[in-house]
């Protein structure tokens, strides 16, 4: 089972840009010192909910600062972004991390993010297939081209629509007009060049949370991040609609396998002596927290949205997650693991809001509940 941190970089009231971020650095190199296997990083704009506006970026930092550790991001917002752009900056931090970045991408949200960067609502609820396929034959191909000239007939070309249908024929129908159109150009960096004795493309993960996603991802053989507000049942379910839909997409069942073998869990996880103890401290942060970074999301269109109920979501992720003495977290985990399939969790470490207890949270996971794991 390979453990690991999840960093929001959360601004929780009364705190400033420069706190949260230095919290969310420190959490890294905690977990590095603590026996961690990875740190995954979100990124968020014009929100106090999360204040890395770039999680490459703040993996680069990371990546530099630690020397062992796994380091993800959870995720890098797609159609907020150009895929070759992307695509760039993930093979220089594969090479340069000497394999240790795995790029994680999502859909994100129908945020006014959309009008700032350029992308617009067309982005968000129809160009995420087209992106996610541009982005991975940037990293897996040594020349791309895209538009005009480019194969309709393949899986991995720019023509795929929103992954919801039943077949890639289906997907293609829903496209409408290709986004990206470019001469083909060289791959620089190449990401698949040898790497110490391995010589593969930087691992991409994707976040799902809807059937659509999940037959997204299983088509292109892509492991899941799966969120924290899911319980064990329903991540047990998009798992096996994931296996499904990757054995009809006709891939190897030990590549399916190897795929598979990556999922991510996210989750919250917070130590203390007692159950209590552990959920109280959450219940006095998080909500304060949750209230202020879920209501400053503002939608591209004006549409109507229904934050959460800050206390009764954190409520919710304490009874979900581990939360409590080291005893509980392992068997929280374990649990999940035997459920759903799922052996990689990134967990978010600080919900308490407090450096020096963030601090304690990483070390006390690492020294208290890995042991407990292996």
């Amino acid at each position: 089972m390979r453990v690991g941190a999840f960093v929001l970089a959360a601004q929780f009231p009364g705190q400033g840009h420069g706190e949260a971020l230095h919290r969310a650095v420190r959490s890294a190199e905690e977990a590095e010192d603590a026996g961690l296997d990875a740190v995954w990083l979100a990124e968020h704009h014009f929100v106090p909910y999360g204040v890395c506006p770039s999680a490459v970026t703040l993996a680069a930092l990371l990546l530099g600062r630690t020397r062992r550790i796994g380091v993800g991001t959870a995720v890098s917002v797609l159609p907020n972004a150009h895929p070759v752009a992307l695509g760039e900056q993930t093979a220089l931090l594969h090479l340069t991390s000497g394999g240790r970045f795995t790029l994680g991408v999502g859909r994100g949200g129908p945020w006014v993010d959309l009008e700032v960067f350029g992308g617009g609502l067309e982005a968000y609820e129809r160009g995420f297939p087209e992106a996610l396929d541009l982005l991975l034959r940037w990293l897996r191909e040594p020349r791309v081209g895209a538009g005009e000239g480019a194969d309709p007939g393949t899986d991995t070309g720019t023509g795929t629509g929103t992954g919801t249908g039943t077949d890639a024929d289906a997907d293609r129908a829903e496209a409408g007009a290709a986004r990206y159109h470019f001469r083909e150009v060289p791959v620089v960096p190449r990401a698949d060049e040898p790497l110490g004795e391995a010589a593969e493309a930087p691992p991409v993960v994707v976040a799902c949370t809807s059937p659509g996603t999940v037959r997204l991802a299983a088509r292109r053989g892509l492991p899941m991040l799966l969120g924290m507000h899911c319980g064990n049942e329903e991540k047990a379910a998009m798992t096996d609609l994931w296996r499904r839909e990757a054995l009809a997409a006709g891939q190897d069942a030990d590549v399916v396998a190897e795929a598979a073998a990556r999922h991510v869990s996210a989750g919250v996880v917070q130590l203390a002596d007692t159950q209590q103890e552990a959920a109280e401290a959450l219940t006095k942060a998080m909500p304060g927290w949750l209230r202020e970074g879920l209501a400053a999301h503002r939608t591209v269109d004006g549409r109507e949205r229904q934050p959460r109920d800050p206390l009764g979501y954190t409520e919710l992720l304490c009874g979900l997650h581990p939360v409590g003495p080291p005893r509980l977290c392992a068997d929280r985990l374990a649990e999940t693991s035997e459920m759903t399939g799922i052996s990689r969790f990134a967990l978010l470490v600080e919900g308490s809001g407090d450096l020096a207890a963030t601090e304690a949270n990483v070390q006390r996971l690492g020294s208290d509940v890995l042991p407990l794991l292996r």
